[in-house]
């Protein structure tokens, strides 16, 4: 749905649509068919719940993010080409742990760059609604996930 509101007053039906320089425009998700209803726009990709807490991987022991239905801290992930891939980071748990993307293992922490190809953001990590989405391009390299501020958090994401 789109409400259109003209210095504060909504526009009803039949109305001056046309946008000035002082309107605002609010789009919303709730109506829009197969949507249900949560704010995720219809998202057909599979989601993964990431929660962070202590554990031990290839780079040592501390925070370390988990997928749940995955074993274990920082999982290795399987992130098929052409296939989006939401990671709800709406638990507590992930304040302050916004999960990226590299070519390279440990991301920024190991020398590499944040791939963003395919990548959106929504909202803050550890608050209602924040989640990274990725939709694998075709010919993607492997891709490391990792924390923007921690070293050491992520793993591994294959891409075939």
């Amino acid at each position: 749905y789109v409400i259109i509101e003209d210095a504060g007053e909504s526009i009803g039906a039949g109305a001056d649509t046309t946008l000035g320089t002082d309107d605002d425009v609010f789009v919303g998700a709730a109506d829009i068919e197969g949507d249900d209803g949560g704010g995720g726009g219809g998202f057909s990709g599979t989601t993964y719940t990431v929660t962070v807490a202590s554990g031990t991987n290839g780079y040592g022991t501390g925070n370390k993010y988990y997928i749940a239905g995955l074993s274990g801290a920082s999982p290795t992930l399987t992130l098929n080409e052409g296939s989006s891939y939401r990671f709800d980071q709406s638990d507590g748990s992930n304040s302050n742990h916004p999960l990226k993307f590299s070519t390279t293992a440990n991301g920024t922490h190991g020398g590499g760059t944040e791939y963003t190809t395919g990548v959106t953001y929504n909202g803050v990590p550890g608050n209602a609604g924040a989640y990274t989405q990725i939709t694998v391009a075709v010919g993607a390299p492997t891709l490391y996930y990792y924390c923007q501020f921690h070293s050491g958090m992520g793993g591994q994401a294959n891409t075939p």
